[in-house]
């Protein structure tokens, strides 16, 4: 989406996968000044676009047509991504958020803490920290 600020500015590249248009627009909004986003609406070609173009972020929703986003994780790591995953997602649930780190995952953010949340879990996800949305769902994660 912002293909011409990628040369000029060094923006750290992203791919987000959601399958609702309203959340890829909202997150692309957010992160658009602080990411080179591209957004695709199904993971069918997540492994390609992440393995060429010098991706270094993916998140991922859990809950995606076809393929899961935890399904899309492992592809993503036996084709040998070596960005970072986070996921973005409406489950607020331990066993999915274990689920997400047991396949590789930096950071878990749940959907309505997206706009407190996910930046710092991007942030934290590109400096080799992982990053749980405080929430008391998730709580017993975060010690």
């Amino acid at each position: 989406m912002n293909l011409s600020k990628s040369t000029e500015s060094k923006l750290p590249r992203i791919v987000l996968v959601d399958d609702h248009p309203a959340v890829l627009r909202q997150t692309t909004q957010l992160l658009s000044t602080q990411f080179e986003i591209t957004a695709l609406s199904d993971g069918r070609n997540l492994v390609k676009v992440a393995l060429n173009g010098q991706i270094e972020l993916v998140v991922l929703d859990i809950t995606l047509p076809e393929l899961s986003g935890i399904e899309l994780a492992v592809r993503l790591k036996a084709a040998g991504f070596p960005g970072k995953i986070v996921f973005l997602t409406v489950h607020a649930d331990p066993d999915y958020a274990r689920e997400a780190f047991d396949v590789g995952a930096s950071g878990y953010v749940v959907k309505p803490r997206l706009a407190s949340d996910l930046i710092p879990a991007l942030r934290e996800a590109l400096a080799g920290k992982i990053f749980i949305s405080p929430c008391p769902e998730l709580k017993e994660l975060s010690n």
